[in-house]
C-alpha cells in the first residue's frame, strides 16, 4: 500500500480536529436548548410563586394592630405561600426568597416580593458553565379603602343574633386598622351611625368597633333606606380631596324592607317626621318611628298612624332629614308603584312599595359616584328578597343590572352556617378589587 503523503496526513489530522470541535459545538447547541428549556420552566414556576406570595402578603397585611405586626404578618404569609408553590429541589434548583418589603404610604400598602433559584446546568457544562440563577419579582399595591359596614338589627334576627354578631366581628379582622377607614351603621325601624368613619386620619379602632357590635341589641322593623342614608352620609363626610381610591358599602340583612321614613302631612297643617311600617301591602300600618333610633316610637300627635294622626298623603320625596329635600322620589318612584293616596289599603301598599324603591335609588346614586355596594342576604324570618339585594349591588345577574355603574357582589346565606363563608367571600372580593 502506498503510504500517505505528508500533506494528506496533515489534512486527516485537521479533519479530526474540526470534527471534534464540531461535536463540542453541537453539544453546546443541544445543551443550550435543553438548559434554556429548563430555565424557562423554572422561571415560569418562580414567577407564579412570587405572584402568589405577593397576593397572600396583601391579604395578610391586615393582621395586627400596628404596622410592625402587619409587616411581620405579610412577610410570613409571603414566605409560606412562596415555599408552598416552589419547593426546594424543584428541577434541581435551590430557591432563595428575599425578605419581602412592605411600605405604608398615604393609605396604600406596597408589597414587593423577589426570589431567585440557582439551577445546575447539564450539557452546557462542556462549555464551562455550571449553573444559572433565575430571578423573579412581583409587586402588589393594596389601595386605600373607605368602607361603611351596615348591619340589619331587626327583630327577625333574634334566633341567630349572637352568631350574626360573632361573624360580623370576624369580618372586620380582614381589614387594616392602620390604613383602612371603616364606619359602622345599624338599622331596624330607624338607622344610626354607631362609629363614624374618620374623615382625615386613616385607620379605624377595630377593638372598639367589635365591642360595639358585640353589645348591639336587636329589635324592630326593617328600614333599608335609613341604613343606606347613614352610610351615604358617612362616605360623603370625607372631603373629595381626602377620599380613598376604593369606596365600599357592605350591607347585611335577613329580610325585605317594610319601613319608610319621611315628613308626613297630617290634618290641621301638622307634620310627623318619622317612619311608617307596613309588613305587607295589606297589613295594618304602624308608626310613627323615630328615624334616627333603632326602634322607638314618637309621641304626641305622632304616636299613631290612624284617625286624625294618619297621613293625608304620601310625601313626594324622602325628606325626613330635611323637609325641603328633593333628591329621592317616593311618589312616582320605581320599580314598584307608589301613589300619593293614603286611604284604605293605599297607605300600606304605598309604604311597602316605597320601602324598597327608595333604597334602590340611594344605592344607584352611590354607584354613580363610584361606590361599590356588597350585599349579604341571610334567609330566615324576615321575608327575604334576593333580587332586591342583587339590584342594590348591581350584580351582572341582577334584574336591573346597569353596566355603566360599579358592580358589587351579592352573597346568599341559606342558613346561619353559611354566614361566615359569605362574609369571607365579600372580604375576599373587596381585597381583590383593592389591588
Amino acid at each position: 500500500m502506498k503510504p500517505l503523503s505528508p500533506r494528506h496526513a496533515r489534512q486527516q489530522g485537521q479533519i479530526t480536529i474540526i470534527a471534534a470541535l464540531t461535536m463540542i459545538g453541537l453539544a453546546g447547541i443541544v445543551g443550550l436548548a435543553v438548559d434554556a428549556g429548563m430555565a424557562y420552566v423554572t422561571k415560569a414556576r418562580l414567577n407564579a410563586a412570587v405572584d402568589s406570595a405577593a397576593v397572600a402578603a396583601a391579604r395578610a397585611v391586615t393582621n395586627g394592630t400596628t404596622q410592625a405586626q402587619q409587616t411581620a404578618s405579610a412577610q410570613q404569609a409571603a414566605s409560606d405561600f412562596f415555599h408552598a408553590n416552589f419547593a426546594n429541589g424543584y428541577l434541581r434548583g435551590t430557591p432563595s426568597l428575599n425578605t419581602p418589603t412592605v411600605q405604608f404610604e398615604q393609605g396604600k400598602v406596597t408589597i414587593s416580593v423577589s426570589a431567585t433559584s440557582t439551577m445546575p446546568l447539564t450539557l452546557l457544562k462542556v462549555l464551562g458553565f455550571n449553573n444559572v440563577a433565575v430571578a423573579a419579582t412581583s409587586t402588589t399595591i393594596r389601595k386605600d379603602l373607605d368602607m361603611i359596614f351596615v348591619i340589619d338589627s331587626s327583630g327577625s334576627m333574634g334566633p341567630v343574633w349572637s352568631t350574626v354578631r360573632s361573624n360580623a366581628n370576624s369580618f372586620l379582622n380582614q381589614f387594616s386598622p392602620t390604613t383602612d377607614r371603616v364606619g359602622l351603621v345599624h338599622f331596624s325601624s330607624g338607622g344610626l351611625t354607631d362609629i363614624p368613619i374618620r374623615t382625615s386620619q386613616r385607620g379605624f379602632d377595630r377593638p372598639t368597633m367589635q365591642t360595639t357590635i358585640t353589645n348591639m341589641s336587636n329589635g324592630g322593623n326593617t328600614n333599608y333606606a335609613e341604613g343606606l342614608w347613614q352610610a351615604r352620609a358617612q362616605l360623603n363626610s370625607i372631603l373629595q380631596t381626602n377620599r380613598s381610591s376604593l369606596r365600599v358599602v357592605v350591607f347585611f340583612s335577613d329580610g325585605r324592607p317594610n319601613t319608610i321614613a319621611a315628613t308626613y302631612q297630617l290634618n290641621g297643617n301638622r307634620t310627623c317626621a318619622g317612619g311608617i311600617t307596613a309588613s305587607s301591602p295589606t297589613a295594618t300600618p304602624s308608626g310613627y318611628y323615630t328615624f334616627d333610633k333603632q326602634n322607638s316610637t314618637m309621641g304626641g300627635n305622632c304616636d299613631a298612624v290612624n284617625g286624625n294622626k294618619a297621613p293625608t298623603q304620601m310625601p313626594t320625596y324622602y325628606n325626613v332629614h330635611n323637609a325641603n329635600d328633593t333628591e329621592f322620589l317616593i311618589v312616582g318612584s320605581k320599580p314598584n308603584t307608589v301613589t300619593a293616596a293614603t286611604n284604605g289599603n293605599n297607605l300600606a301598599r304605598n309604604v311597602y312599595n316605597a320601602a324598597a324603591n327608595v333604597p334602590l335609588a340611594m344605592a344607584s346614586s352611590m354607584r354613580d359616584a363610584g361606590v361599590y355596594i356588597f350585599t349579604l342576604g341571610l334567609d330566615g324570618n324576615g321575608g327575604f328578597d334576593a333580587d332586591l339585594l342583587r339590584n342594590m349591588a348591581n350584580t351582572p345577574d341582577a334584574p336591573s343590572y346597569n353596566n355603566k355603574q360599579t358592580s358589587g357582589v351579592y352573597c346568599y346565606a341559606a342558613t346561619i352556617n353559611d354566614l361566615r363563608p359569605c362574609f369571607a367571600k365579600l372580604a375576599s372580593e373587596i381585597l381583590r378589587i383593592s389591588k
